[in-house]
């Protein structure tokens, strides 16, 4: 019988357990605050920052927002992250993407001090996630992890195939499967053949944005099958990459969309904001 597994329900939990946390914080008078700085008017940009600022005010951390245009230049950018470095009321920095292309969206992520990326972009993050170290994991790829640990789902020794190769969901969950013993595959779109190695997967994630992309021809019986993807359809619906309705048929395990893997992105930001907060004032995770 395959398992849906429920996103929503566990950031619910998440976020509840959170909570707790922030208001023990609060009661020794230590205050969590995430600045979220966003670069020109994209719509679905506002939508995430909007449930981003909710999920803040739901678990208790104070919550900032820098609405710049979309003409600023990038040492504009670059003096507001510093300043948000030296802030010391600010506990996490989060820089929405995408910002305009004329702006140097590396040189920004490099700029937020490490112990304040919450998003888990600055390259020394990056790099520790590398190399295994404790640190600050890239929202998304953290919130699956979480669910491979919640619903008991072991990587070790399993054949992990990764649709996508973005900074922000595929690279990063490279490493955090090979950090769990897990033989990985990257597939995107200069890959040959995907059907075939998506099909061999004991553990099957996309991440490409194509609505309905995974067909059941591409599912190994029994897979643990991963749907980051968010795409709109003609008529207005929201679907992920995999055909869920036919593949759920075959797999293991199957992650929705809505209700999936998004919901558990911003549980892992206000998990990290948490986190921040807690190391910048000497105390343990």
């Amino acid at each position: 019988m395959t398992v849906t597994i429920d996103g929503k329900e566990l950031a619910k939990k998440i976020r509840a357990n959170l909570k707790i946390e922030c208001e023990e914080l609060n009661k020794k008078e230590i205050k969590s605050k995430l600045a979220v700085i966003m670069v020109g008017d994209d719509p679905a940009s506002k939508v995430y920052v909007r449930n981003k600022s909710k999920a803040c005010e739901d678990v208790g951390i104070e919550y900032e927002e820098y609405l710049l245009d979309s003409n600023i230049s990038q040492k504009e950018l670059i003096d507001l992250i510093k300043k948000l470095n030296q802030d010391n009321t600010v506990n996490g920095i989060l820089l929405q993407s995408p910002i305009p292309s004329k702006l140097d969206i590396n040189e920004a992520f490099k700029t937020i001090a490490p112990e304040k990326d919450v998003d888990g972009f600055n390259p020394t993050n990056v790099g520790k996630l590398v190399l295994n170290q404790d640190t600050f994991v890239s929202c998304t790829p953290y919130g699956i992890m979480k669910m491979f640990e919640e619903y008991n789902i072991d990587l070790n020794c399993k054949n992990v195939v990764i649709l996508g190769r973005s900074n922000i969901v595929g690279k990063p969950l490279i490493h955090c499967c090979l950090n769990k013993n897990a033989t990985v595959t990257i597939c995107h779109s200069k890959t040959r053949n995907i059907k075939e190695i998506a099909s061999k997967a004991d553990i099957l994630i996309s991440a490409i944005g194509k609505a309905n992309f995974v067909t059941t021809d591409m599912v190994k019986e029994n897979a643990v099958v991963i749907d980051v993807g968010i795409n709109r359809t003609d008529n207005g619906k929201i679907t992920g990459d995999v055909d869920f309705e036919n593949v759920k048929e075959k797999a293991s395990y199957i992650t929705p969309v809505p209700g999936g893997v998004g919901p558990m992105t911003i549980a892992m930001l206000m998990n990290n904001v948490i986190k921040a907060t807690r190391r910048q004032k000497g105390m343990k995770d």
